[in-house]
């Protein structure tokens, strides 16, 4: 069945993957992009895909009530996948005011308009689906044993897991409340291609590329459970054909790894592939250990059974599989990187759309 959503956020990392898989797979969806452009939006992402005749690029921000509105009105969104967000956790802790706006206030203004637009059409037709995507930090930290489920009490311990969770519960009480067709999805740490080098692992391959220090926090011992981007845009898609409005959905990748084991395999299978450290040192001897960050959760799990259960699906790649990928993606396309740390990825929108 076609759709066309509406997609925020999607020139970041994990909207970016989405966009393109919609594009390959869905052939009568079209998308309309709206992303800010902010720091972790890059236009370049899309570059092949920019004039697809199914694709529609906004450059605005989802506070913009009357922006928001009139894309509904003159695209006749039927479909919303809610990604923009600011998300990166330390940022959050030296900055926080623009997590509160952006993910709290912009996505209370998402669901407004939806609301407002949709219910002047004889109440919600039955396509409609406003999809809100969320983390696992919302639920705090785990001891060492035991998962996180779709029950689980929020428990948020930074500026970003608390505005994360806020939006979680205005997307919750909008269903509750009004009748608003949402849908919640909280996924575990995603990996993969066009991931901002600010996260542990592009960060690890660019620094491991270049001989600096690979800063990892307290003792490494954080455990997370990571998720190749493919895998979870695959799942965003059977939620929005076959999810219950009203209801989450925990996205995991069965994927427990220490902070320090994603580490040293990254330097393990970068001195595999690239050439050798000056004197033909391993990249595990760039590894320094940092004071621990604020508030630093101990272990994420995510238990992804009612998925699995409800709607069938399971991750594709194994760990193993999804960091193969990722490394020789980024090792293929060291350009991208390059253009991402030095800043110059901010001028491709410039250069395609000029002032507008």
């Amino acid at each position: 069945m076609g759709r066309t959503v509406l997609v925020t956020g999607g020139c970041g990392f994990i909207g970016v993957n989405f966009v393109r898989l919609v594009l390959g797979s869905c052939p009568d969806w079209r998308v309309v992009n709206l992303d800010k452009l902010t720091y972790a939006g890059n236009l370049e992402s899309l570059g092949d895909l920019i004039d697809h005749p199914h694709h529609t690029f906004v450059r605005g921000d989802i506070c913009d009530r009357d922006l928001v509105r009139q894309l509904f009105q003159d695209h006749d969104i039927d479909t919303v996948v809610h990604f923009a967000a600011e998300s990166h956790v330390d940022r959050s802790i030296t900055g926080p005011d623009a997590f509160i706006k952006t993910n709290i206030f912009g996505t209370f203004t998402l669901l407004e308009v939806a609301r407002e637009v949709w219910e002047t059409s004889n109440g919600f037709p039955d396509q409609v689906r406003f999809l809100h995507v969320s983390t696992d930090e919302v639920y705090g930290s785990l001891g060492e044993s035991g998962y996180f489920t779709e029950t689980s009490c929020y428990d948020p311990r930074s500026p970003y897991s608390a505005s994360k969770a806020s939006s979680d519960h205005l997307a919750r009480a909008s269903f509750h409340t009004y009748g608003l067709p949402v849908l919640i999805t909280n996924c575990s740490n995603n990996y993969g291609p066009y991931q901002f080098p600010e996260k542990l692992i592009p960060l690890v391959l660019n620094n491991g590329l270049h001989g600096r220090p690979l800063p990892v926090y307290g003792d490494g011992g954080n455990v997370r459970d990571w998720l190749y981007v493919q895998d979870h845009c695959e799942a965003i898609v059977r939620v929005l054909e076959q999810g219950r409005p009203g209801e989450s959905y925990n996205i995991g990748g069965h994927n427990e790894k220490k902070n320090i084991e994603v580490v040293e395999l990254l330097c393990d299978m970068l001195d595999e592939r690239v050439e050798p450290l000056p004197g033909g040192k391993p990249r595990r001897s760039l590894i320094t250990f940092v004071k621990d960050r604020l508030g630093h959760d101990r272990r994420y799990a995510i238990d992804a059974t009612k998925i699995e259960r409800e709607l069938g699906w399971t991750p594709k790649y194994t760990f193993d599989q999804g960091m193969e990928r990722t490394v020789e993606w980024y090792l293929g396309n060291r350009s991208w990187m390059e253009a991402v740390m030095d800043g110059s990825y901010r001028q491709y929108y410039e250069k395609m759309y000029g002032n507008r």
